[in-house]
């Protein structure tokens, strides 16, 4: 995987998708990440069990989650920020 001018925690989110027994996981990403979508969602789907799908609408803050994902079988949504948000 390339470097990244963020840490984006990718081996945190591995190990939470395994911790929650996810199977279909959101990637959640503001503008700015969009391009990288593919890379880390190859990542993802590389380094663990799941199915990644990638939110192509907005991303305004931690307010603004995609609504109503789980009719499509999502188990986890991954959502990045620019300010830390602790689980």
């Amino acid at each position: 995987m390339n470097s990244y001018e963020y840490d984006l925690e990718l081996d945190r989110m591995i190990d939470l998708i395994k911790k929650n027994k996810a199977k279909t996981v959101m990637l959640h990403l503001p503008d700015g990440l969009k391009m990288r979508a593919p890379e880390i969602q190859r990542h993802i789907e590389k380094h663990s069990n799941v199915n990644v799908l990638i939110w192509a609408g907005s991303n305004f803050g931690a307010c603004d989650l995609p609504v109503d994902v789980q009719r499509a079988g999502v188990d986890l949504i991954i959502h990045f920020g620019h300010s830390p948000w602790l689980s």
